[in-house]
């Protein structure tokens, strides 16, 4: 790859703030400054620990993209109350978003109804959560990605778990309101992922990349590592990524407790040497 070349492929890195879990807000943004990376994804808990106007500001100043907003989402409840409060937590979550300059609010949708092991009504209920959010969304100019977790989150955390299941729940929606987001560690397994990529189009918000590691940890939600320590093919997602016209920020998104207890800047420098070889 030539020089050229290769900036333009890093000009393309995000740093999702989950790789750094133990940097606030300041923190991760001095980080990507000193490792020239021009964008990152913001999480809401360390955003509203710093303060919101806060955040925004220092994104600002430091000059670089907010990715995306993670997130929205968990709309099973049982409870009627619980879930017209996750209602407004996901309205606020929007506006937060538009806040901080992305168009991306990602959801992780939530998995099934408490008490109940009706995987259909879970996914009727996200479906008509999506329906009161998308005019919120659409008056803040900020869109739902709607990301499909690996089959072994459906219980508790989100019953959408193949990218050609969010496809056709955002199809429901205006494109301009409802995306998907393609997390590589979620869908990499899937042999229709190819043509579920291409099939989506215009409707991908977001590309998350991490490298799946085996045996999966006792805690499955760890079992992320850096990009070429595991089992995944990434230049055949990118290619498909970008053949159906998705051109934004990749972000590197790590949950790893050897990732988050080694320096940030070595994990930031680990992040850039391996991110071209998502190409």
């Amino acid at each position: 790859m030539s020089e050229r070349g290769a900036a333009a492929v890093l000009d393309r890195l995000s740093l999702n703030q989950a790789t750094v879990k133990k940097l606030g807000v300041p923190e991760a943004v001095d980080l990507c400054v000193r490792h020239g990376i021009q964008a990152i994804g913001l999480w809401r808990e360390p955003v509203a620990e710093f303060g919101l106007e806060s955040a925004a500001a220092a994104v600002r100043a430091a000059g670089l993209r907010v990715s995306s907003l993670c997130r929205g989402g968990f709309f099973t409840h049982a409870d009627p109350v619980a879930r017209q409060a996750a209602i407004a937590d996901n309205k606020a979550a929007i506006a937060e978003a538009a806040a901080l300059g992305t168009g991306t609010l990602v959801l992780v949708s939530g998995g099934l109804v408490p008490g109940r092991r009706d995987i259909g009504l879970a996914r009727r209920m996200i479906a008509d959560a999506l329906g009161e959010l998308v005019p919120v969304a659409q008056s803040h100019g900020v869109r739902l990605g709607v990301e499909a977790l690996h089959p072994m989150f459906a219980a508790d955390r989100c019953v959408i778990t193949r990218l050609g299941e969010a496809l056709d729940l955002a199809a429901e929606f205006p494109a301009d309101a409802v995306g998907v987001v393609v997390d590589t560690y979620h869908v990499w397994w899937d042999a229709a992922l190819l043509g579920d990529i291409a099939r989506a189009g215009e409707r991908i918000a977001s590309y998350q990349v991490c490298d799946w590691l085996a045996p999966v940890p006792a805690d499955n939600l760890l079992g992320r590592g850096h990009v070429g320590d595991g089992h995944i093919d990434f230049p055949p997602v990118t290619a498909a990524v970008t053949a159906a016209g998705y051109a934004g920020d990749i972000e590197v998104e790590i949950f790893n407790e050897a990732v988050w207890a080694a320096a940030p800047d070595e994990t930031a420098a680990t992040v850039l040497k391996r991110f071209p070889t998502v190409f």
